[in-house]
């Protein structure tokens, strides 16, 4: 059974998945009002799918008006954003903000310096086609680092990480943003919006896959581990001990020089006034 809709909220949320568990309590207890979707309406959501190739707005017609509409789900290409913003506009009215959850992804990732805001991204990706769009519109975009938390749990990713030493070796920097604090660059930008503005979200720091695959090899989850899980672990750090020696490398983490592509996500932080929680991945 659904939960009453309300015919207006202050944030309506597109694609209620694992953001969402991070979201939505943080919006009760600042009493901000919210409808959420989901394909299915599962969890007393409405049931709504985005179908970027049909001009029917049927389906806009069972969301509220909403001041701030949160596009959780990717958009890709050219038409996705103007068609989703067109058809909820045509039936709610112009005045809204649009938000888009998007993937520091799409920022050079040959580059060995050090990516803003403002720095140069590859312009033919989809979902940078897509984003730019929805900043035409008076969009904002929030690209996200690696999420963590709750269900996503970083110390478990080694296996798709890499399948050899060899790919260990490659690896790099990488930044992370804890789900709540996701939840919290929400909000913050609700509150104040920043219409045509892209921004980096990560928790202010760089790591060294390296270091963290050391880290990882040491800790342990009680009786729930496995001997396999374990044996994995000391292979990856083995991994590394072996490639410290071979490339010279005195000490983790490495130095931030030979790290590659490294974000600086400081502007959002500084332009709320507010700063991640989880500063560090624990």
């Amino acid at each position: 059974m659904l939960r009453e809709v309300m015919t207006e909220v202050d944030i309506l949320i597109l694609g209620a998945g694992w953001t969402s568990t991070f979201l939505i309590p943080q919006l009760k207890s600042s009493e901000i009002t919210y409808a959420a979707t989901t394909t299915t309406g599962r969890d007393n959501t409405i049931p709504f799918k985005f179908d970027p190739s049909s001009g029917d707005p049927e389906p806009f017609t069972r969301l509220p008006k909403a001041h701030t509409i949160l596009i959780t789900f990717p958009l890709t290409g050219h038409g996705q954003s103007k068609t989703i913003v067109g058809l909820y506009r045509n039936t709610h009215g112009p005045k809204n903000h649009w938000l888009q959850l998007g993937s520091t992804g799409i920022f050079n990732q040959l580059s060995d310096s050090w990516s803003g805001d403002g720095a140069d991204y590859d312009t033919k990706d989809p979902r940078a086609i897509a984003e730019d769009e929805l900043l035409a519109l008076g969009g904002c975009v929030l690209d996200l680092s690696g999420l963590y938390g709750g269900s996503r749990v970083p110390r478990t990713w080694l296996p798709r990480l890499a399948q050899s030493k060899s790919d260990v070796k490659k690896r790099g920097a990488v930044h992370f943003i804890h789900g709540e604090d996701v939840a919290r660059a929400i909000i913050a930008e609700h509150r104040h919006f920043s219409s045509s503005k892209r921004w980096i979200i990560a928790d202010c720091r760089v790591y060294d896959w390296w270091d963290l695959i050391m880290s990882f090899s040491s800790l342990t989850d009680g009786d729930e581990q496995s001997a396999q899980d374990a044996a994995m672990r000391q292979k990856f750090a083995t991994w590394v001990g072996e490639l410290m020696v071979e490339e010279g490398v005195r000490a983790l983490p490495r130095d931030m020089a030979v790290l590659g592509r490294k974000l600086d996500s400081r502007g959002f932080w500084n332009h709320h006034g507010v700063w991640p929680r989880h500063g560090r991945l624990a």
